[in-house]
């Protein structure tokens, strides 16, 4: 894993041990960033179900103000910290502890965000309920971005679906505005 664009081109991340976390790979990463690249310098970036951070890091390093990572598990924080000192970001690069549902129902501090990016786990039952709370950080002209499964569609928001949709192998991005 490395940073594929920007003031940190090239730097490797630290990807994970142990099973059961499923960082964005690199080709999804830059295919999300080459469609937000106008909106990304100065936004808010929230990274939900951060995992390692390369999302978050990613957007820093594109030019981003600030990158909050909101993660659960214990050892991905700290695979997030540790990226973020690879990175030299520990200043723009926040993390949120807890539960993504849970932290979404509330005001995430840096927020409201220009650019929400939900990574949840692809089998995840609440789907519909997380990216209706993921919606609720973004700010008025932001957008959210769910990566899900392929073989599963996007859920609504508020009636809506997801004005875009880009397939990548076992994985997609949808893209709500």
């Amino acid at each position: 894993m490395r940073i594929i664009a920007g003031a940190h081109k090239g730097r490797t991340l630290k990807a994970p041990t142990w099973t059961g976390l499923r960082p964005t790979s690199d080709k999804l990463r830059e295919t999300l960033f080459n469609i937000l690249a106008p909106s990304v310098p100065g936004a808010r970036v929230l990274d939900v179900y951060a995992g390692t951070g390369a999302v978050a890091l990613e957007a820093l390093s594109r030019g981003a103000a600030l990158a909050v990572c909101v993660e659960q598990d214990r050892r991905a924080r700290a695979l997030i910290e540790e990226n973020r000192t690879r990175v030299g970001e520990e200043g723009r690069c926040m993390i949120v502890s807890g539960d993504a549902r849970r932290a979404l129902l509330s005001p995430i501090p840096g927020g409201p965000f220009d650019i929400v990016f939900l990574d949840p786990p692809y089998e995840a039952e609440e789907l519909d309920a997380v990216v209706t709370a993921g919606a609720s950080q973004r700010a008025g002209s932001g957008v959210l971005v769910l990566e899900h499964s392929s073989r599963r569609a996007a859920p609504a928001i508020d009636g809506a679906g997801p004005s875009r949709t880009v397939r990548a192998g076992d994985s997609a991005l949808s893209f709500y505005p």
